[in-house]
């Protein structure tokens, strides 16, 4: 089989730069693959991710209360009332050794009305903010992660060309407030996957998609000149929640709109081809994930799909984890700690093949609100909101794991993935079935 080359890109923002320590990490048991190339490097930004709705409880009135009052979702309770217990899990975090905690101001909270901020919750941030940062980590702050105020829905949300300027009347505040702590920004969360979900919820029809992407794109173009003019060397994106199968036709017509304002490729990497509808599955889309098929090398044809397009641009996996049924075991039987390890070796793969691959967050820190239900565990550390009153939250396999990762950059030289890579993949057709990541590493 062929292996693609391409050009050393790059070395990326030296003043955002990530140290991580040299040390030992067990082996794992040899299995069909190349041995993984170098470390990921000290510089690397290992971090891990979450978002405000779906971790901080106290939900304040949304389009999301709203779907989920309307009772077609699970019931959100208080979900892992995160605002309550921030200064642990942010602890926990910093225990891994990671460099970045990605994390969202919440519109809905900072902003309860059109005429009203509400300055306890901008306290509130501060607080979680200034303890990221005595944890030694970065703040990735994200401005819209679904959500937006339940006024806003009366509005239309992104039905309304208004919602352009309500937003930015938002992001603008949030983005004064917070610009000092030089954080890494995310402006909108998957747009692709946004606009879809939105569909799914009864707030947009497929004929208003086109406007309402062309309204997040406006959106973010704005607010990364208003972040740059109050933080000249930000890194500022908007992530792109990678379609396999599908990426050109779902996110690429946002990509156009914005591409002369990406600090960095933003990528979410979780899954191979979609083989369609999956049982249990509910109309915001939730459960059944853990059906999905994985395709850990996928994360290097994702990689490689966007360094193609935009060389000379540094590529961050913003999001990347493994769904579990309720911490049950998975039908393919990948364990979170084999999962993650795979994954981290073709990242350096990707490295090694001259992406320049700057960092990698896990989504998430702990089990959240999953847009729907509570079943699908992505979390390090799990939390059974709704049979745990106590909300503890219980390490999974993974935790050590990333944290040995972490200590060494990467896996072991002698580290061979837990599964060879598909012949043909179709993650990213036809460049990913064409011109395959060659098994024998050259």
């Amino acid at each position: 089989m062929r292996q693609s080359t391409h050009r050393r890109l790059v070395a990326a923002a030296a003043a955002l730069a990530a140290l991580v320590a040299t040390g030992a990490v067990a082996t794992a048991a040899p299995a069909p693959g190349a041995p993984a190339p170098a470390s990921l490097g000290e510089n690397f930004l290992w971090g891990v991710a979450a978002s405000g709705f779906q971790s901080e409880g106290r939900a304040p009135d949304s389009n999301w209360t709203r779907y989920i009052a309307s009772g077609a979702a699970e019931p959100y309770h208080d979900s892992v009332r995160f605002l309550d217990r921030y200064t642990a899990d942010i602890d926990r975090a910093a225990r891994l050794g990671v460099k970045v905690f990605r994390l969202s101001v919440e519109w809905a909270r900072v902003q309860p009305s059109p005429d009203r901020w509400d300055d306890g919750a901008f306290s509130v941030y501060d607080a979680i903010v200034n303890a990221v940062e005595a944890a030694g980590m970065t703040p990735m702050l994200t401005l819209d992660h679904w959500v937006y105020p339940g006024w806003e829905a009366d509005r239309g949300g992104w039905r309304n060309q208004g919602m352009v300027d309500d937003w930015l009347t938002n992001a603008r505040k949030v983005v004064e407030h917070f610009a000092s702590r030089a954080p890494i920004w995310v402006t909108i969360n998957e747009p692709g996957a946004y606009l879809g979900t939105e569909r799914r919820i009864g707030n947009l029809t497929d004929e208003q998609w086109p406007a309402a992407m062309d309204r997040m794109a406006q959106a973010h173009n704005a607010i990364y000149d208003e972040i740059h003019r109050l933080q000249p060397d930000a890194l500022v994106t908007s992530n792109l929640g990678f379609v396999p199968g599908a990426e050109t036709s779902v996110n690429q017509p946002f990509v156009d709109k914005v591409r002369d304002k990406l600090d960095f490729l933003g990528i979410d990497y979780y899954f191979g081809p979609d083989p369609g509808p999956q049982e249990g599955a509910t109309a915001a889309g939730a459960p059944g994930m853990w059906n999905l098929p994985l395709q850990t090398e996928g994360i290097y044809y994702a990689l490689r799909h966007y360094a193609k397009q935009f060389p000379g641009k540094p590529l961050y996996v913003v999001e990347n984890g493994m769904p579990t049924d309720n911490n049950q075991p998975r039908p393919d039987k990948y364990t979170r700690a084999d999962h993650l390890r795979d994954t981290v070796y073709w990242l350096q793969r990707a490295k090694a093949d001259g992406m320049n691959v700057i960092g990698y967050n896990y989504w998430s820190l702990t089990d959240n609100y999953e847009w729907g239900s509570y079943a699908p565990r992505f979390g390090l550390y799990s939390v059974d909101v709704t049979g745990d009153p106590d909300l503890v939250r219980h390490p999974t396999d993974a935790v050590e794991a990333y944290a040995t990762v972490i200590r060494a950059g990467g896996v072991p030289a002698n580290y061979h993935p837990t599964r060879p890579p598909v012949p043909c993949s179709q993650v990213d057709p036809p460049d990913s079935c064409d011109d395959p990541v060659d098994p024998v590493q050259r």
